[in-house]
């Protein structure tokens, strides 16, 4: 499954025009598709990642982690990687250990893991959604529809049921398409929606 730029700029917090940014400075390129550019599930974990590193540690720190990575011959994605901030230096988690990547390269630390997928708010104050639940009834799985945002506990997406409540359908008449659809659950899809369009609006 691929995501266009307005649902990865909602699902992981980052703007538009950082989007734009971070591919043409190679911080990350997408791996779908570059014309139109299109993110793949790993694409939109790893920009979270650095979305959530970048709201408390510089982005000169966030590339100086991501180049350290390279230099020792870490060649996966970077969603591969469980990256963590203290607030001033960026760690790789192994296992029960945490090794600095920028302060002290190398050195090993022992830190727990946060939860980069729990709701936060960006370095411009944006409140950033849960990745797992941007809504209450819906929820995103890799394992479903490659990571498509869905209504909870079905493989109806978000989006589908967002166009029927836009195109005139009663919210709690969805439910006469797709009866595993309750009317708050179209509620939630048609409002994620709107936040996705609204950052469409502003990429434009």
């Amino acid at each position: 499954m691929s995501f266009p730029v307005d649902l990865a700029a909602v699902l992981s917090g980052a703007s538009v025009s950082q989007l734009h940014n971070w591919r043409r400075t190679d911080l990350l390129r997408p791996e779908a598709k570059d014309n139109p550019v299109l993110y793949s599930f790993r694409d939109v974990v790893a920009l979270r990642v650095f979305v959530k590193l970048r709201s408390e540690v510089p982005l000169q720190r966030v590339r100086k982690a991501m180049n350290r990575l390279k230099e020792w011959d870490l060649a996966e994605h970077p969603s591969a990687y469980r990256l963590l901030t203290d607030g001033d230096s960026i760690f790789l988690v192994e296992e029960d250990r945490a090794v600095d990547l920028v302060r002290k390269p190398g050195q090993r630390v022992l830190l727990s893991l946060e939860d980069a997928f729990a709701p936060f708010d960006n370095l411009q104050g944006r409140h950033v959604v849960d990745f797992r639940r941007p809504r209450p009834r819906l929820e995103v799985r890799e394992q479903r529809l490659g990571g498509w945002p869905t209504v909870a506990d079905t493989r109806v997406p978000y989006d589908t049921v967002a166009k029927l409540v836009s195109g005139g359908v009663d919210p709690a008449d969805v439910a006469r398409f797709y009866p595993a659809v309750t009317e708050q659950a179209a509620r939630d899809a048609a409002d994620f929606h709107q936040e996705v369009a609204q950052v469409r609006g502003r990429a434009a």
